[in-house]
């Protein structure tokens, strides 16, 4: 498996997704998004739909379960894998979140392909730009209704490198200035798993950084900008994927957030890497 085995369709993918699409001032681009990743996912097997109201709207979570083939790996609990779908106003949001959201897709359809060693549960979010709101909601349900996670994976911007890197504070000094890697952030019950994923994606040919963030990411208000931070909140154990967003992307939350600003080898390496990685927990 190359990372041209990815490559052209998380291209396609991309151009698809990446367009205006917040939920009110983009309800065309916004339900065009929905459907096209209803759609794909649609192809591999019966989507769910968890729906949540905000300010008298409702809003969709998209959801799809692939499960392994042998009967006692069918009792693990799942490893859920979701990226937002929905994007800041005024911009077409290409790494974020259309980066998260292809990659989500590719893995989904590898893994149908593939099947998985653990139960993989692939979500499409919702209302992540107005306040993680549609992951707060999934993982407060799931909270309710005494649902177990083997682990969360939130997928938050992919795609972009730079020849220089920013961090919070002091952890400049730990961690490389070239932005030409992807970092995992994780609570402290991830750090086997921080470990093991972060060499599984190395050894995959892709530089990854990881970073344990204690007392759910307060001390580091940046490392809970993402969909993971609601299920640190719930007690789950979960991580995020990302290029580090504004640490590293000047076109964050702007109108120069396009494709053509994307590193697409970049992209397909983690996507790669990530089904490496994931093939082995």
């Amino acid at each position: 498996m190359s990372t041209a085995h990815f490559k052209p369709k998380l291209e396609r993918d991309l151009q698809q997704i990446a367009r205006p699409r917040d939920p009110y001032f983009a309800q065309a681009g916004h339900f065009f998004v929905r459907e096209y990743i209803r759609a794909q996912l649609g192809q591999l097997g019966i989507v769910q739909v968890h729906s949540f109201d905000v300010r008298g709207m409702t809003h969709e979570n998209l959801i799809l379960d692939l499960c392994p083939q042998s009967n006692n790996l069918k009792q693990r609990s799942p490893i859920l894998i979701g990226a937002h779908y929905d994007a800041v106003p005024g911009t077409p949001g290409a790494d974020d979140n259309a980066t998260g959201v292809a990659v989500l897709l590719a893995l989904a359809r590898y893994f149908s392909d593939t099947p998985p060693r653990s139960p993989l549960r692939f979500v499409a979010f919702d209302m992540e730009e107005y306040g993680l709101l549609g992951s707060h909601a999934y993982a407060q349900w799931l909270k309710a209704q005494h649902q177990q996670l083997r682990l969360m994976l939130s997928l938050e911007m992919l795609g972009y490198t730079a020849q220089t890197q920013t961090y919070p504070a002091f952890l400049k000094h730990f961690y490389p200035a070239k932005g030409n890697f992807i970092a995992l952030v994780g609570n402290v019950w991830t750090m086997p798993d921080l470990w093991r994923l972060s060499r599984q994606i190395r050894k995959a040919g892709t530089p990854c950084e990881w970073l344990p963030a204690g007392f759910r990411g307060h001390l580091v208000p940046d490392t809970r900008r993402s969909d993971h931070a609601p299920f640190w909140d719930a007690g789950y154990r979960a991580m995020m994927v990302t290029d580090t967003a504004n640490l590293r992307n000047p076109y964050y939350h702007l109108e120069g957030d396009r494709l053509e600003t994307l590193n697409l080898d970049f992209l397909a390496g983690v996507c790669q890497s990530l089904a490496i990685a994931l093939r082995e927990l």
